[in-house]
């Protein structure tokens, strides 16, 4: 008899001990591995991107009022000039002789007036003729006012303090003038100070504020950071699309093209490094917090009772158990997320895995339990 009772304790035994390894079998298959990523506290973020071009702050195109050859070109390129400087000079002989022969006009004119008002008086001479002569007088005085502006319109000014940008056109040139298409003799800009004007989405528009910081590279130096910060936000889109009384207009908001406004950065340049028509790519601070307590926006999931993280805790087997816990998000940075309100600590653990075990999910907060349904940032 006891051999039979050794045999069914020995029996008893393998089959205790093989049920538990095929149970610690079957649980080490099913136990998910979770890929996850520190709950922690940090300063935050959040850029819009733009590219824009570098612009002096004002800038004028230098023209003549008279057309004429141009006889002196007195600055060159990158010369710097004050308001009022002589700049070019063109030739004007044709313009003196025109008012030399004003002039000749008008003192015949004057002499006439003279001597009719002194026949007038003793009566040789009708009050109509006094007032031909006077009329004549008066005509051949705006002459030469005129040719006298004309003249002096040979001798072209700087209309503001800058420097000469550009090449400037060559004596000899024909300088038309005129108000639709004039010959532009040089270029002044005043460099003291830059502009950048950038092309920002609609869809970022709404977070640009006037005064907000931005910063900006060029690819002339690379490795450098310029600081910027807006001046201006136009209040119409980069086609006047809205305008349906142009028929261009029309056809462009018919389109299914991006629409963009023109945002004008201010950008001190002290070191004088940056040049009309770079190209600036703009990193425009809309929000900053302090300490924030953050997430990775791959940890960041939603269902129908709003936005949630998985905290990854181990049982006392050391599996991995994901608790739901649900949260409020406040600003976004390129890859945290900033948690305004939810049962986190820094430190700890959450699943940056895109699916998880959902048998092993338990809820805090009123979760849904059960599936769970993942999903991108809340827009």
């Amino acid at each position: 008899m006891k051999w039979k009772v050794l045999i069914v304790l020995t029996l008893l035994i393998g089959a205790a001990g093989g049920y538990k390894f095929y149970s610690e079998s079957v649980e080490s298959q099913t136990a998910k591995t979770y890929e996850t990523a520190k709950v922690i506290r940090m300063d935050l973020t959040k850029t819009v991107s733009a590219t824009g071009t570098i612009q002096p702050r004002e800038s004028v195109e230098v023209s003549g009022k008279v057309t004429a050859r141009i006889k002196e070109i007195l600055v060159e390129e990158n010369d710097r000039v004050t308001a009022g400087q002589v700049v070019a000079i063109l030739d004007g002989k044709d313009f003196q002789a025109k008012l030399d022969q004003a002039n000749f006009t008008l003192t015949n004119a004057r002499q006439k007036l003279e001597r009719t008002e002194k026949l007038y008086k003793i009566g040789a001479k009708s009050q109509e003729e006094l007032q031909d002569a006077q009329y004549e007088f008066d005509r051949a005085k705006s002459a030469v006012e005129l040719a006298e502006d004309d003249v002096n319109q040979t001798v072209i000014t700087a209309p503001m303090d800058g420097v000469v940008v550009g090449e400037p056109k060559t004596p000899g040139t024909m300088a038309v003038q005129g108000s639709t298409n004039p010959t532009v003799i040089m270029r002044i800009a005043d460099l003291s100070e830059k502009l950048v004007k950038a092309k920002v989405d609609e869809t970022d528009i709404g977070s640009v504020k006037v005064g907000e910081r931005a910063n900006f590279t060029v690819d002339a130096y690379p490795d450098k950071t310029f600081d910027a910060y807006v001046m201006k936000i136009s209040q119409t889109d980069t086609n006047n699309s809205w305008d349906t009384s142009s028929s261009s207009s029309s056809s462009s908001s018919s389109s299914n093209a991006v629409i963009y406004y023109y945002v004008t950065f201010s950008a001190p340049d002290n070191e004088n490094l940056l040049l009309p028509a770079m190209t600036a790519r703009l990193n425009i601070i809309v929000g900053q917090v302090q300490g924030a307590l953050c997430v990775p926006i791959s940890a960041l999931k939603t269902d129908a009772q709003g936005s949630y993280v998985e905290r990854i805790t181990k049982d006392p087997k050391g599996v991995e158990v994901a608790e739901k816990v649900y949260i409020t998000v406040g600003l976004y940075g390129e890859e945290f997320v900033e948690v305004v309100d939810g049962a986190l600590n820094p430190g700890d653990d959450v699943s940056t895995t895109y699916e998880a075990d959902t048998k092993k999910t338990t809820t805090q907060g009123g979760g849904m339990g059960g599936g769970r349904r993942m999903g991108g940032p809340p827009m």
